[in-house]
């Protein structure tokens, strides 16, 4: 799998600490996936600029242009099991509501996530709610939803990263992917097995991503710290007998005894 030096402008951790090396390794790891939601992002932000310049509104027809760069990711990026761009309702002339989806299939290849949106007789009609929607669309930042039981897509217990798509300043969506737990836990949770307390990982809302201790299990909630400053601050702090190293410009924080 490639390896990214980290979003430009991010902050370096300040502190030479083994938490500060496996927070830059989980950064690391999670790159690679932000990756390839910057490169949908950046396709289809292309591609809404194209159809706006012939006068009219996207159809879910100008979404297949996607495909070819959403198979290529999903192919390339071991971590990824699904990938592409979610509309914001009212984006699309044709549709209410769109995810142009694709997975990994079980024999290797790609297919899409067919769904019925109509909200006469889906109870996912509205994914306006969901975390990895909702945060990039309130925040204008990147995101770590979860993890969840992904009834949406493929009930697989899934992280799913995600960033906002603008058009002209307005938010149109979100391009993200989707990240298997067992998946992200096989390569991070060694990492955390290293350090010498227990140690585990949350999002910006205190939502374990990971863990290496039995009493903070991978989708419970950590009460107590504002881990969303804690991620904005971008450095070290201490919160009541916890350390919080933030994972160097990926929205996930490390946390283990202050010692």
């Amino acid at each position: 799998m490639s390896r990214s030096p980290g979003p430009a402008g991010a902050t370096a951790t300040l502190d030479a600490t083994p938490e500060a090396a496996v927070a830059a390794q989980v950064r690391s790891t999670l790159e690679a996936v932000f990756e390839a939601v910057a490169e949908t992002r950046a396709d289809t932000t292309a591609l809404l600029a194209r159809v706006a310049a012939q006068g009219r509104r996207p159809a879910t027809a100008d979404l297949a242009a996607l495909r070819p760069g959403l198979h290529l990711r999903l192919t390339r990026q071991e971590l990824v099991s699904g990938a592409g761009f979610v509309a914001a309702p009212g984006l699309l002339g044709d549709v209410p509501a769109w995810l142009e989806w694709w997975q990994q299939s079980s024999d290797g290849g790609v297919r899409p996530l067919l769904l019925d949106l109509d909200p006469a007789h889906s109870a996912y009609s509205d994914y306006t709610h969901w975390d990895w929607f909702a945060l990039p669309r309130d925040t204008g930042q990147r995101a770590v939803a979860g993890p969840y039981v992904d009834y949406l897509c493929s009930d697989e217990y899934s992280l799913t990263l995600s960033a906002p798509v603008h058009m002209e300043g307005r938010f149109v969506g979100v391009a993200a992917a989707d990240v298997y737990l067992r998946h992200f836990e096989g390569t991070v949770v060694p990492l955390l097995q290293r350090l010498p307390g227990a140690a585990y990982l949350v999002n910006a809302r205190g939502r374990v991503a990971a863990s290496a201790d039995p009493g903070h299990l991978a989708g419970s909630l950590t009460r107590g710290p504002d881990f969303a400053s804690v991620l904005s601050a971008a450095r070290s702090t201490r919160f009541e007998g916890m350390r919080l190293v933030p994972c160097d410009g990926v929205p996930l924080v490390l946390v283990t005894p202050a010692g």
